[in-house]
């Protein structure tokens, strides 16, 4: 379950909750609700400072307890860094250092004075929406895999609210928001975290259905092996061909408007398990590849959000669902595969398939004549390489919409940048025996799969997304993110507006 998010007018010193958050700059500026703390509580956060116990340094957090004339058991004080540098990178940091150190805290609820904070070009709707999605973000545990607990637990957070003006309408409407990116980005992170033997192509579809018997006006539809085979969706075929489990592909649609306007179009990569086939993966670090599907979970986050909040738009949303396994009837390097386009693909690496399996559902999709086709993917460890973990990989040949998503991204804080998709960059896609290679080369990988999907979105306005470095954290212990849902959210909450 999300938190609760809401609301209050209530002077910090006189909150009843468990905890207040204020906030203290390097330098010993302290926030005006952090001041009046201070005031009435006798000097207690300057003393704090005075014994270096509190610095203000971005990251650092000191937690007081029992202060006099404050009605919170709990006060939390978190480093902003340098006054004259705070800006929104600097609030999302701080909100959520708030987040990790409100998880560790056997609290039910909170209030936040960090949204009465200051921050350039800012307004008080989108603090409090980033403030509640950093909370959120951080109060999010993974438990679907573990033994029940029997003993008590503590409490856990449970709802937070923001400082605001009282009776604001735009700070309602930043809260609901929060609350359907926040159930958009756990369902994508869910999806994300199971493992294989759980989440595969049935599953998927099975939290697609859920996702259209609880919202009314959402039409589901998924296309089966037989019915893909009668489309010629060879090149998604082909990569199922070494695995157990049937590939689906999952259609969401969801009608906002007049039957008049043209969909937003949303094509997600969900490959369950990725072992590159016969190419295969190493062993060291396969196991991060139940994570190859979370593009098509972000996509299905994104849709859920958009139907939360009832978008005044036209959305379908394109998932085909696959597991890549190596097999006696795997597909193999050389292969030659038609895709539903009619283009034909020399197969030169089956760890390259998600691509493979993208095309295909980029062709099936304009049959809804769409405004517009995203596709989200974790693509190329290329793009990891190029961008590391905080950017997603943006390719587009549309000059606008690459400006209106890289906008979106920079007012959600889920950045992406934009990597070329020149022409003279297509000959390494050259084959001697197919229309397309499905790799060109060592070089510009991430573009090279940019440049092969180009090929079967000709005429539409598309982009694409390469969420590799960015759909989950590194390590053993690394969880899914829940990226792109909170930029692809905004992007089709900026198109409804």
């Amino acid at each position: 379950m999300t938190l609760k998010f809401a609301t209050t007018a209530d002077a910090p010193e006189s909150a009843a909750t468990p905890c207040i958050i204020v906030g203290l700059y390097e330098g010993r500026e302290l926030t005006r609700a952090a001041a009046r703390v201070d005031e009435r509580s006798g000097g207690a956060i300057k003393r704090l400072i005075e014994s270096g116990d509190a610095t203000g340094k971005p990251g650092s957090s000191t937690l007081l307890f029992g202060l006099a004339n404050i009605a919170a058991p709990r006060v939390l004080v978190v480093g902003l860094g340098e006054q004259k540098k705070f800006d929104s990178t600097a609030f999302h940091r701080a909100a959520n250092d708030t987040g990790r150190a409100l998880k560790n805290l056997p609290i039910e609820a909170a209030v936040s004075y960090l949204t009465e904070i200051d921050v350039p070009g800012r307004d008080n709707a989108w603090k409090l929406r980033a403030a509640a999605l950093a909370a959120d973000q951080q109060a999010y545990r993974y438990t679907a895999t573990f033994k029940p607990k029997e003993a008590a637990q503590p409490p856990q957070l449970g709802s937070i609210a923001f400082a605001a003006p009282a009776n604001e309408a735009k700070a309602a409407r930043a809260l609901a928001e929060a609350a359907a990116i926040a159930k958009g980005v756990r369902f994508a992170r869910e999806l994300g975290n199971l493992p294989p033997n759980i989440c595969n192509p049935a599953w998927i579809a099975a939290q697609a259905k859920q996702i259209a018997d609880e919202h009314a006006g959402v039409i589901l539809e998924v296309l089966e092996r037989e019915d893909m085979q009668k489309l010629g969706m060879g090149s998604l075929l082909g990569v199922a061909q070494g695995s157990a489990h049937p590939p689906k592909l999952v259609v969401l649609r969801w009608q906002g408007k007049d039957d008049k306007a043209k969909p937003y179009a949303l094509v997600g990569k969900g490959i369950t398990f990725d072992s590159g086939g016969i190419s295969l993966k190493p062993g060291a670090g396969m196991e991060e590849m139940k994570f190859d599907m979370c593009g098509g979970a972000g996509m299905l986050g994104t849709f859920l959000a958009a139907v939360e909040l009832k978008l005044p738009l036209n959305l379908v949303c394109v998932v085909p669902v696959v597991e890549n396994m190596p097999d006696g009837n795997s597909y193999r390097p050389s292969d030659i595969l038609t895709s539903m386009s009619g283009i034909t693909i020399e197969v030169l690496n089956t760890d390259a398939e998600g691509r493979l399996i993208l095309c295909d559902a980029l062709t099936y999709v304009q049959k809804f004549d769409p405004e517009v086709i995203i596709d989200a993917a974790t693509l190329t460890g290329a793009c990891v390489v190029a961008l590391g973990k905080h950017a997603s990989g943006l390719m587009t040949q549309d000059d606008e919409l690459a400006e209106q998503l890289l906008a979106a991204g920079n007012t959600a804080h889920d950045r992406a940048w934009r990597l070329p998709l020149w022409d003279e960059y297509q000959s390494q896609l050259d084959s001697a025996f197919a229309d397309v290679a499905n790799i060109g080369g060592k070089y510009g990988g991430a573009i090279m799969a940019g440049c092969f999907l180009s090929r079967f979105t000709s005429g539409r306005r598309w982009a694409h997304l390469d969420i590799a470095g960015t759909a989950w954290d590194e390590g053993r212990k690394g969880l899914a993110t829940g990226r792109p849902v909170s930029l692809l959210t905004q992007y089709l909450i900026d198109r409804s507006a």
